[in-house]
């Protein structure tokens, strides 16, 4: 089997980038004939179908990519395969997407997503994305590296950290967090709250209506905002330096972070909701809250990057769930429970460690890849 992976390559630090990362090494290091390239990068993913010849073109992304990852594929006589996630509605490329004998997605949420919008589930498989089981493993806290980060975050040994880590903090849950932080403040041991955020234009507002969240609150002092660049090779001792990650996110399509924080053995509370229902387990690797509220939209406006003129604007039949929200007062009960309970925290992570290692190494996804593809498209 001869595979082309697109992706953002050479990877950024950013969720797709590592998702077709990880699976391009994945294929590699089982045996694949694999080659990456950049998924809007036409003269060299041209090159490749030419000299290449490649059996599936796999390319990661969302429904928007569709003309980098499906159409330009086409043009050249190569077989397109997309995984794709979702942003809550798939509202363009359904004819070209529905004419593909097979489209991968990260979880059942996203498919259930795409069929409620159109695509013909039969064509549609679920292939999680893979983690580094390597580089994200279980460290002490004596860990010179693992003290290091703490220090530079101002976090004391004795205090217990929360972490919640995404593209903006809100996204991930990180104001329902703080409410809950706010409601047991003053009975919990002492803690901090770190969210480390990627530094972006979109972002900085979001950022400040965070902070000032936390000052209304009175938890201003032990809330910590992080918003350097950074690499993959930092990642596995930033999460290994907490205690707890917390990441309800009210938009989940997968959850790359909750599952990286398993496989360092951290317990997660997250969201009785979407993705989350796949990736983890209530009660044995991790608290999920019950969704407490769910926002709807009933029209959008979409442009060029979706295939449309710039600022259409689509009215749904029934309105769609945006997002979601999770329980406050389940959040806050998950965290005294396992801020109080230091045999708990390692108890859950240690299953979670074991649960993460066994799904979604990212030879695991690799081989199940080649899996799907030889049983859906007859390719060896």
């Amino acid at each position: 089997m001869k595979v082309l992976v697109l992706y953002d390559y050479p990877p950024s630090p950013a969720g797709l980038a590592t998702q077709g990362d990880l699976l391009y090494r994945g294929l590699r290091e089982i045996g694949v004939e694999a080659y990456a390239v950049h998924f809007e990068s036409a003269q060299e993913k041209e090159w490749y179908y030419r000299w290449f010849g490649p059996d599936v073109v796999i390319g990661v992304g969302y429904w928007g990519h569709t003309p980098h990852l499906v159409l330009h594929p086409q043009r050249y006589g190569a077989q397109p395969v997309p995984w794709l996630v979702a942003d809550g509605y798939l509202a363009n490329y359904h004819e070209v997407l529905n004419e593909l004998p097979l489209i991968l997605v990260t979880s059942n949420w996203v498919k259930d997503v795409y069929v409620r919008d159109g695509l013909n589930g039969d064509k549609i498989e679920v292939l999680p994305v893979g983690c580094d089981t390597e580089a994200f493993i279980p460290r002490e806290k004596s860990d010179p590296k693992v003290s290091a980060v703490r220090e530079a975050l101002g976090v004391s040994q004795d205090q217990i950290m929360v972490l919640t880590v995404g593209g903006d903090a809100a996204s991930k849950g990180a104001q329902e967090v703080m409410q809950a932080l706010a409601i047991i403040d003053t009975k919990a041991p002492d803690w901090k709250y770190v969210c480390k955020v990627w530094p972006q234009p979109r972002t900085e507002k979001q950022n400040l209506a965070d902070l000032q969240l936390a000052t209304h609150l009175g938890i201003e002092k032990n809330v910590v905002y992080t918003t350097s660049v950074i690499s993959r090779n930092f990642m596995p001792y930033l999460i290994a330096a907490c205690d707890i990650y917390a990441a309800p996110s009210r938009l989940e399509g997968f959850g790359m972070p909750q599952v990286e924080a398993g496989a360092c053995g951290k317990p997660v509370i997250g969201i009785k909701a979407m993705a989350m229902l796949d990736t983890l387990v209530h009660g044995e690797t991790a608290f999920l809250a019950d969704v407490a509220m769910e926002i709807w939209l009933r029209e959008t406006i979409l442009g060029q990057d979706e295939g449309y003129e710039k600022a259409h604007r689509v009215v749904f039949n029934a309105p769609r769930t945006a997002d979601y929200r999770a329980s406050v007062h389940d959040i806050a009960n998950y965290l005294m429970d396992l801020m109080q309970d230091p045999a708990l925290r390692e108890k859950m992570g240690r299953a979670a460690r074991e649960r993460v290692v066994e799904r979604y190494d990212y030879r695991v996804v690799a081989e199940r890849f080649v899996e799907i593809i030889g049983n859906r498209l007859g390719i060896d």
